[in-house]
């Protein structure tokens, strides 16, 4: 039995999962995007995590995720989570999938009727670069005043450009993590064509020198990944800013094929993590 067969038989009677695929609008035009509801049909859920997936920037779409986030809103039917695509880098560049993923939050804000939430807590998350854009929303949400974030859920973010991290230098040693780490260069190659963007701290959060006033953060690195240094840096400075965060380091997946972060997302401890990180933040005094 596959690990979405298994939540699905847990459910409780009268919950059913849902997903329904939809259009948000981005900073330009509108973008493609998934809803995953697990609850009582017609009820209106508390919590809403807006997702987006990896890719390096250059690639990837809505099914990339779509096995982790069916295992996501069913191993806790009390969120509705929405992926969304953004404008990859191929398309355009920086800063335009940060634009589009800034744009999400406001129409998931405003559309919180359509999306089966009370409109009382956003969470926003991302695998990979999709982290990056998490993490970027984050401080995009604080500088411009919304909409307002009760927490960020960061699974191996790519976070600094620079590549100059002790993981990402000296952890490839086989032919497989090599691979990762160069597809991380040939990525912000094409994320961030004129150098000086990668200076910018929507582009290079670890590199920001302004992380006070962010909601609180759950990141998770994994002990065979290049990004596994960056990802706890970022923990460390934002801890250093007052900012409430829990990083945690998974262990390595049995997996064979380097690539497969959701797999890995999926099969080790990040959806107990996620839950646990949610429930908390309900129990923090509202703003």
């Amino acid at each position: 039995m596959s690990q979405v067969s298994a939540l699905v038989a847990e459910l409780a009677p009268g919950q059913a999962l849902k997903i329904r695929d939809i259009q948000v609008q981005g900073a330009q035009e509108p973008l493609a995007a998934r809803l995953y509801t697990a609850g009582v049909p017609g009820a209106r859920q508390s919590s809403l995590i807006v997702f987006f997936h990896g890719g390096g920037f250059v690639d990837g779409d809505l099914d990339e995720s779509d096995d982790f986030l069916r295992c996501l809103v069913l191993s806790n039917p009390d969120h509705v989570v929405l992926a969304s695509n953004y404008t990859l880098a191929k398309v355009r560049p920086f800063p335009a999938a940060v634009e589009d993923a800034h744009a999400v939050l406001l129409w998931a804000k405003k559309n919180k009727t359509k999306l089966g939430w009370t409109g009382k807590q956003m969470v926003v998350s991302g695998i990979e670069a999709g982290a990056n854009l998490a993490a970027v929303c984050a401080m995009m949400s604080r500088d411009r005043g919304g909409p307002p974030l009760a927490g960020q859920v960061l699974i191996m973010p790519m976070l600094d450009p620079g590549l100059s991290s002790c993981s990402m230098r000296a952890l490839p040693t086989c032919p497989e993590l090599v691979e990762v780490a160069d597809k991380c260069a040939a990525a912000y190659r094409g994320y961030l064509p004129n150098a000086a963007d990668r200076a910018h701290p929507y582009a290079s959060p670890l590199q920001s020198s302004r992380l006070k006033n962010l909601p609180p953060a759950l990141i998770l690195s994994s002990e065979d990944d290049p990004l596994r240094d960056e990802a706890e840096q970022y923990g460390s400075k934002l801890i250093a800013c007052g900012i409430k965060t829990t990083v945690r380091r998974m262990p390595a997946a049995p997996l064979n094929e380097a690539g497969a972060r959701n797999e890995c997302a999926c099969r080790v401890h990040v959806l107990g993590e996620i839950a646990s990180f949610v429930a908390g933040l309900g129990q923090e005094p509202e703003s």
